[in-house]
């Protein structure tokens, strides 16, 4: 098959009916169809669509080495710096589409994908046979160019214990019982992005499982098509509330949604488990693999977007109403423009630094992408929080579409016109901005960003045990040496 259309994806959808639930009511019918998921099922398959574009052909796609057919480039294993850039160039390509709003694009997962698949032999120390399972996983994915979703963390019900003892043992998915079909999964796991719309999910341990025995019916990795039978999505309430693109251009397009996922005793068959019982792999998992690494090189990319449309409605808001000569306004844009150019270093510092791993793969210096992902969880709240600074009143004096094609028209014409452009140019550039910085979309957005890769406290502490620190200090010690033995010189 290779390399996907937009109407192939939501052909794909509309053959695999999915359990979704939101609003209090099941969808049923063509999600596609469906209000809450009509328009971002168009923004993913306009994704799609981009490696089809005849111009766009060499940087979206590659000769599949076993089918010959072009697939998605996001799957291709790289061995080369050059490789690094190809993957790069693609996933800037999709993030610039969506300004970096789009935080759970399909190449997210498929560049984890394709690491694991390198390093299927991690898999195999569990069972010989899961190493086949994830090899012949990711090529099924990559040959048929699947959007994945997947759920690592628990539910928010009593995080003081661990799964096993919480109040119903059952909450957290957990295996019930191993059949000789496969395992079967009952409970519940968050937070699927995507997960309505997506072809398949993926469910990876949380990586924070204790050595326990109670803790191995938890301990699994495996994934299954988003239409197996009992498996269940929970929707939150949608942000994309029906309005135009006028009135939300960024909600009314690209609201992934998130979902609780709810195994109702699902059958998963042996050939699509990959990790089983085994804490200590599972712990590793990410991080052995490299997995970890290549996922952060593209959400870098997408930080790397998603910094320059902010920085550019901050700039075009300063721009428009007559505020970029005043030094406090500068000194924020040039805040932005920090971290914009901060995100942009910790990238090509990555690829400049890469490093072919255990398993053959060019594989970005890791140090960078950490610290980026680190960091841009602070740096993102900050930036919106400029804008809404530098936008102010005018966040608020934002006239709907409807507004502008009724008789208060000539009044808004008049009062509502920018510095250097007229109203309804200045008045659509605001109602972005407000999308981006103060709606139900926008807000999420903050909170997604603070949590993209889990606790931002346990990361930092991740980053603090795993960082070499022995040289610096071995550093400074010799320098307190030296001024030791060089003191009776001085004197």
């Amino acid at each position: 098959m290779g390399a996907r259309t937009g109407a192939e994806y939501l052909e794909g959808l509309r053959e695999r009916p999915r359990e979704v639930w939101i609003h209090g009511e099941r969808v049923i019918g063509d999600i596609t169809e469906h209000p809450a998921f009509k328009n971002v099922t168009r923004s993913v398959a306009a994704l799609y669509d981009m490696q089809h574009d005849p111009e766009l052909r060499e940087e979206m796609t590659y000769v599949s080495p076993t089918t010959g057919e072009r697939v998605g480039m996001s799957f291709l294993q790289p061995r080369s710096r050059e490789d690094l850039a190809r993957r790069r160039i693609m996933m800037k390509r999709w993030a610039d589409y969506s300004g970096g709003m789009m935080g759970r694009s399909p190449d997210y997962l498929n560049a984890g994908l394709m690491a694991m698949a390198a390093a299927a032999e991690y898999f195999g120390r569990n069972n010989p046979a899961n190493a086949d399972h994830i090899r012949r996983y990711y090529e099924e994915v990559r040959e048929r160019d699947l959007a994945l979703t997947h759920t690592l963390i628990t539910p928010q019900v009593n995080r003081s214990v661990g799964s096993a003892r919480q109040a119903d043992p059952y909450i957290v998915a957990r295996v019930v019982k191993e059949t000789d079909a496969g395992l079967v999964i009952r409970g519940a796991r968050m937070l699927a992005t995507l997960g309505p719309i997506a072809d398949e999910i993926e469910v990876f341990p949380s990586t924070v499982l204790r050595g326990t025995e109670e803790d191995r019916p938890y301990t699994f990795a495996f994934a299954i098509p988003c239409d197996t039978p009992g498996l269940k999505f929970i929707c939150r309430e949608s942000f994309d509330i029906g309005r135009s693109h006028f009135d939300h251009p960024l909600g009314s397009r690209f609201e992934e949604m998130d979902a609780v996922v709810v195994f109702d005793d699902v059958l998963v068959p042996w050939e699509r488990v990959f990790l089983y019982g085994d804490v200590e792999l599972a712990n590793g998992v990410f991080a052995e693999t490299n997995a970890v690494v290549h996922m952060a090189h593209q959400v870098v990319v997408k930080n790397v977007a998603k910094a320059e449309f902010i920085f550019g409605i901050a700039a075009l808001i300063a721009d428009r109403i007559g505020i970029d000569q005043f030094q406090h306004v500068q000194e924020k844009l040039a805040e932005i423009i920090i971290d914009l150019e901060a995100m942009r270093a910790f990238l090509r510092a990555s690829e400049a630094d890469a490093a072919v791993d255990q398993w053959g793969l060019m594989t970005p210096a890791w140090g960078p992408l950490n610290a980026a992902r680190n960091l841009f969880p602070r740096l993102y709240p900050r930036m919106i929080e400029i804008i809404q600074i530098l936008g102010a009143s005018g966040l608020m004096a934002i006239p709907t579409e409807a507004d502008m094609r009724s008789p208060a028209r000539a009044m808004i014409d008049r009062y509502l016109q920018g510095r250097n452009s007229d109203a309804y140019e200045r008045v659509k550039l605001f109602r972005l901005a407000w999308d981006a910085a103060l709606s139900s979309f926008g807000s999420r957005q903050v909170l997604y960003e603070r949590f993209f890769f889990g606790d931002p406290v346990r990361m930092a502490g991740a980053l603090y045990t795993s960082y070499n620190k022995e040289p610096y200090k071995e550093r400074v010690q010799a320098f307190l040496d030296r001024v030791e033995q060089e003191e009776p010189a001085r004197q």
